[in-house]
């Protein structure tokens, strides 16, 4: 596609976009707005946008004095703290990377990810001070760490302290005018197949996707940060907040399988939105479900991605009075590529059944955001009759265009300029009325006896099963069939020992062929997890890999 030169504008079209905006914005005329950030000891920091940007910009300052030059890149190992928020506009007003990183990695894919970006500089709450130190010697490029704690304690020379650099810095700083296509932000994918890939997020994409995304909040609300802000840059949930001047809560550090501190914040601060992954809001359901006094959150919303949410988790969220919505992105997407929205025809002709199906569909793209599904064997694009299924391809002004320094993005991307596209290696449908819905990972996806099984159908259903809290479906090797599913299932607390592989297939049967059905189910403690929590298909695999052919059977 030709790029056309029309008549010239008389706009200012050189004035640039840029991330350090949304706060300067926010603290100039939402500034009396509050932010609200939860300590590891559980109590509570409250400041507003205003006082935030002073802390930035003294920062910025101390950071430029710390040797931070534009184009460095710096590293954050960091929970959902004011702290973290502070570094995505301090590190890019500098002009210098903010590098994302994911402390659930394992050590030394962590230093692969830091060697590969050349970190000088990283920033490291305390908790990972034993974590970094393990892998010294692995990470030569960084020169300097500086420690975030709530606590003043003595580190080694090359370690400095945050909340110095803060009060140590001018107030006084004059946010420069940067090319808005240069790199802000920087994140690696979780690496499921094979080494981490590096995405760098422009001022430009950044800025252009909160625009969107901040459609979904008001200045009336209260926004809790749940997406882990190392993850796709947080889902942009807080950026989004910031641009529209609402509340922001910040949780701090928290783990699924203890949801109290989320519920209590989500209570104490009338949290209105909030997003993150079905297993976060599965762990909440649940807690609330055996509170004695149960709170109600009338038109609270809530979005869910990831991965697909089980029936069973949207009625019961919907129990408690929340509105629930699904989103749907990557980490080379920034992250937004469509979400729910309920035209007002459907609204009027759908039945409850009908909504709840239509919920659970990754929705429609964003405006800015192209998508096609394209036949993988023939590629060409397939109808939108809500049946036929190919690849999804997606590109927009906040798609990446390739990888960092990645030999892979001869795989992932095709076509150039304004005709890139990225192959999301997600097998998806869309209906007649422009709906998406993923049926499963290509790597994921079934091929037995020459037909296709979805992976993700027979979980859901699996998992609308009383018993089942958790279920997951693998393809795994057959030597008649090329591959047959083999299902894992978590069994809900009381069900232990009363429920049988037959019953839950029997279940199954209601929707599924015969053929389409797992060959076995195998009941686990656990289902192991990746660091962003979505369950590793790839270590089942492995592990299971002879399970048809030998006739082993094992347990996690």
């Amino acid at each position: 596609m030709e790029i056309i030169k029309g008549f010239p504008s008389t706009m200012m079209d050189d004035y640039q976009l840029n991330v350090v905006q949304i706060l300067e914005h926010a603290g100039k005329w939402y500034g009396e707005q509050e932010i609200v950030s939860r300590r590891k000891d559980n109590t509570i920091i409250r400041y507003n946008y205003r006082e935030a940007f002073r802390r930035v910009k003294k920062l910025a300052n101390s950071l430029k004095s710390l040797g931070v030059r534009v184009g460095d890149r710096v590293g954050v190992l960091e929970w959902n703290t004011h702290r973290f928020y502070e570094l995505y506009f301090a590190i890019p007003a500098t002009g210098a990377v903010m590098l994302e990183l994911n402390p659930r990695l394992h050590p030394l894919q962590l230093a692969k990810i830091i060697n590969h970006s050349k970190v000088s500089f990283l920033f490291l709450n305390e908790d990972f001070i034993p974590l970094i130190e393990s892998i010294s010697n692995n990470i030569p490029s960084v020169k300097k760490f500086i420690v975030i704690s709530d606590t003043e304690k003595k580190h080694q020379t090359n370690y400095y302290d945050y909340e110095k650099l803060v009060e140590g810095g001018d107030e006084k700083y004059e946010i420069p005018m940067f090319d808005e296509r240069t790199a802000c932000y920087a994140a690696y994918t979780t690496g499921t197949t094979g080494d981490p890939k590096g995405i760098y997020y422009s001022h430009r994409s950044i800025v252009l996707n909160t625009l969107v995304i901040s459609r979904n909040i008001t200045i009336d609300d209260t926004f809790m940060q749940l997406v882990p802000m190392f993850h796709v840059n947080g889902w942009l949930g807080f950026m989004a907040t910031t641009l529209v001047g609402a509340k922001l809560v910040l949780p701090g550090r928290y783990t699924a399988d203890n949801p109290k501190p989320l519920v209590d914040l989500m209570i104490s601060e009338k949290v209105t939105v909030t997003a993150g992954v079905p297993e976060v809001f599965s762990s909440i359901l649940n807690y609330l479900r055996n509170m004695e006094n149960k709170p109600l959150f009338v038109n609270s919303r809530i979005l869910i991605g990831g991965s697909e949410p089980p029936l069973s988790l949207v009625i019961g969220l919907m129990e408690f009075g929340f509105q629930v919505g699904q989103g749907y992105g990557a980490t080379e997407t920034t992250p937004s590529v469509a979400g729910s929205v309920v035209k007002p025809k459907i609204r009027e002709k759908y039945s409850d059944k009908d909504m709840l199906d239509l919920l659970r569909k990754q929705g429609i793209p964003a405006f800015g955001i192209n998508i096609k599904v394209v036949d993988p064997s023939t590629g060409e694009e397939v109808p939108h009759d809500g049946k036929t299924v190919g690849e999804l391809w997606i590109r927009g002004p906040w798609i990446a265009s390739s990888y960092y320094n990645d030999p892979r993005t001869m795989e992932s991307f095709v076509g150039d300029g304004v005709d890139r596209w990225w192959r999301s290696g997600d097998l998806a449908v869309v209906d007649e009325l422009g709906y998406i819905k993923i049926v499963d990972r290509i790597k994921d996806v079934i091929k037995s006896g020459g037909e296709w099984i979805s992976t993700v159908d027979l979980e859901n259903h699996l998992m609308t099963h009383p018993a089942v809290a958790e279920a997951t479906v693998i393809g795994i090797p057959h030597p008649k069939w090329g591959e047959r599913p083999l299902a894992f299932v978590v069994l809900r607390q009381g069900f232990e020992n009363r429920v049988s592989k037959e019953e839950l297939l029997g279940h199954l049967s209601q929707r599924f062929a015969k053929w389409q059905l797992p060959d076995d189910i195998i009941f686990v403690k656990e289902i192991p997890k990746t660091s962003v929590g979505k369950f590793d298909k790839k270590v089942l695999r492995e592990k299971y890999r002879d399970f048809f052919t030998s006739g082993r059977k094992e347990s996690i």
